[in-house]
């Protein structure tokens, strides 16, 4: 029967996916940060269950507080970056929107202004 892993070892590997994550968001490689967001879950999951049901020692104790400090911090920059990516993506979507709000006006349902324009007769007359 395989060995259960300890607490520290569980926030170990968490730190693993979150270094991951971190990495997959500084590449800007969206895909992959998201499937790794998937294990990350499922890691925070398994170690919050070990967590409810041990009663770790000083040492692991102190072990897990500093590997959450690392966690928390890649989270912070992780966040970071995706804001940023997130902010890139809104600005890119309101100048589509307004190319299309302005290809609209231009063309309204009337013709595009260059048809309208040959309608109007040139001789002075309305």
């Amino acid at each position: 029967m395989a060995q259960a892993l300890s607490i520290t070892e569980h926030y170990r590997q968490l730190l693993d996916v979150s270094s991951l994550m971190l990495s997959h968001a500084r590449r800007q490689e969206w895909e992959a940060l998201i499937q790794c967001e998937a294990r990350y879950v499922v890691e925070l999951d398994q170690a919050r269950l070990l967590d409810g049901r041990l009663d770790p020692s000083e040492a692991e104790r102190h072990d897990k507080l500093a590997l959450l400090e690392q966690i928390l911090e890649q989270d912070a920059e992780t966040r970071r970056l995706l804001d940023a990516r997130r902010d890139e993506l809104s600005l890119l979507i309101g100048s589509s929107r307004r190319q299309h709000a302005l290809g609209q006006a231009y063309q309204g349902g009337h013709g595009s202004i260059a048809s309208r324009l040959r309608s109007v007769p040139t001789d002075g007359r309305s």
